[in-house]
């Protein structure tokens, strides 16, 4: 069961502990597609309640495999506020072109006309691998509302031919993949969404303010740190489950089981987990 009594201590702790003030509800990480709709909606709200005032957005996953049920969280989402919502395409019937995603897309967002929109691109879970670069053609005309894509791929071509087309800089990409992030972020990428921020949140703003600078060494430093403990943990077997498990051990907050078919991380896993992410001695001396 969801456990609504935590995120108020998730909130403090993601600004307090990790600078992290933007978060992305009942997406991948949060299993929003295991959940019932009313379960969404209680999450949601609780995010918006508890991030009032501490966080500077809250992007709200609406999409499900059914275009009604899209409608109805995305109306909900525009009720309490959301600072954006963002949908996944549907993965059982699956749109198999640009004009058949874009037409799905259109009628979530239009039930929700104040609220920017974005396309939460994430094709090896969907298995829907229409290139962005080509859903961008003429999208704002079809969805005034479009801001940008959370971009979960490793296609890094797809993404700078993205960026490329968009001169202006209306459109916001936030990349989805942790371990490349810094590859996405010399294409152009203006952001970023994932599971390791709740737990390296702090470090990875400490790669983008080196980024900025541009401090590229030290930029990858943190890079590759990042990618040691990902590539480690990989190996043993993570996925979303044992991703709670991390959290759980570096924030103190009970993240609880997975949902099934998921099933939790084993003590094994959750020994040479927190053992590896100790020993990785940050830049900044952590």
């Amino acid at each position: 069961k969801i456990n609504l009594q935590v995120i108020g201590q998730y909130v403090d702790y993601l600004v307090n502990e990790q600078n992290v003030k933007n978060v992305f509800v009942n997406g991948t990480t949060g299993e929003g597609l295991s959940l019932s709709i009313q379960e969404r909606k209680q999450l949601a709200e609780e995010w918006m309640y508890q991030g009032k005032d501490k966080l500077d957005h809250v992007i709200i996953h609406v999409g499900a495999l059914n275009l009604p049920e899209c409608q109805e969280l995305a109306r909900h989402a525009a009720a309490i506020g959301a600072g954006g919502i963002a949908v996944i395409a549907p993965f059982f019937f699956k749109p198999t072109n640009k004009d058949e995603l874009v037409a799905f897309l259109q009628k979530v967002a239009s039930e929700a006309p104040e609220v920017p929109f974005y396309y939460y691109h994430i094709p090896p879970l969907t298995g829907v691998k229409i290139r962005v670069e080509e859903l961008l053609d003429g999208i704002k005309a079809q969805i005034p509302t479009f801001q940008g894509v959370k971009f979960s791929d490793t296609d890094l071509l797809d993404l700078a031919q993205c960026i490329n087309k968009n001169e202006t800089g209306e459109f916001e990409f936030l990349y989805g993949v942790d371990e490349q992030l810094l590859g996405a972020l010399a294409v152009g990428a203006n952001g970023a969404v994932g599971s390791t921020y709740n737990y390296l949140g702090r470090q990875t703003n400490l790669m983008l303010q080196a980024f900025a600078k541009p401090d590229f060494a030290l930029a990858q430093q943190y890079q590759f740190l990042t990618g040691e403990f990902l590539n480690f943990v990989i190996k043993l077997g993570f996925g979303v489950a044992q991703t709670k498990a991390v959290m759980t051990f570096v924030s103190g907050i009970p993240m609880g089981p997975p949902r099934l078919p998921l099933v939790d991380a084993s003590s094994e896993f959750i020994v040479k987990a927190k053992a590896k992410l100790d020993s990785i001695v940050w830049p900044n001396g952590d």
